[in-house]
């Protein structure tokens, strides 16, 4: 167990360390913008989601009404129903309380070295406990960088507008790039690039959503026409 616990650490660290300047951004700009301190960390571990929380953060910024944030950071996170469908084959007949717990703790990042091991490994008997070290390495680094984050916020005025948050975009072509590997994952990753690219001003980041379903929907259709 423990072996596989580091090793799904070990191969989510080049994640975690370019995620961990977002999570200074975050908790900077939580604190730039009022937050208490238990208010940021509290988000940062019950919400644990990097892009929802920086949407949130600027929806509260603009007063916006609670009703339109939880929307707002629910079709954001829309695309983790897409994660948990893609890994019930293999994570079904794990017990309910470990599902529930690793479907909290999944993340972009998690999903992507899972699903990668999964390639490389099908029928992994130690998955489970690869899932939890993942997970658990990514959570923790979380909420070190939401902490550092608020508290250099207090003391380097300006911190939020270095660019660390360049670091995640970095992460995200690290997680996306690997993936490719046939036309079918090709051709859904080009038409999520240029949804996402012309819906980007939709109100609610109802872009993301139409750019997801739109894209699962072109790969799936490259992928039955691969195998005719």
């Amino acid at each position: 167990r423990s072996k596989n616990m580091a090793l799904g650490a070990l191969e989510t660290l080049p994640l975690v360390v370019a995620a961990f300047p977002f999570g200074l951004v975050f908790g900077a700009l939580a604190q730039g913008i009022g937050l208490r301190f238990a208010e940021a960390l509290g988000m940062s571990a019950i919400v644990f989601a990097g892009a929802s929380q920086f949407i949130a953060l600027s929806l509260l910024a603009s007063a916006a009404l609670l009703p339109v944030i939880v929307f707002t950071v629910f079709v954001v996170n829309l695309r983790q129903m897409l994660y948990s469908a893609n890994l019930m084959h293999h994570t079904g007949h794990w017990p309910q309380p470990l599902r529930a717990l690793l479907a909290f703790w999944l993340t972009d990042e998690t999903f992507a070295v899972v699903t990668d091991r999964l390639n490389r490994h099908p029928g992994e008997p130690g998955l489970r406990w690869f899932y939890l070290g993942s997970a658990l390495f990514m959570y923790c680094f979380w909420q070190l960088a939401t902490v550092l984050g608020y508290l250099l916020g207090e003391r380097v005025p300006g911190l939020a507008n270095w660019g660390l948050d360049v670091a995640m975009i970095v992460a995200f072509i690290g997680i996306v790039v690997p993936a490719l590997r046939r036309r079918a994952d090709w051709a859904c990753g080009a038409t999520a690039f240029a949804a996402a690219l012309l819906t980007h001003d939709w109100p609610h980041q109802s872009g993301l959503l139409c750019a997801s379903l739109l894209a699962i929907a072109v790969g799936m259709w490259a992928s039955r026409v691969g195998q005719a």
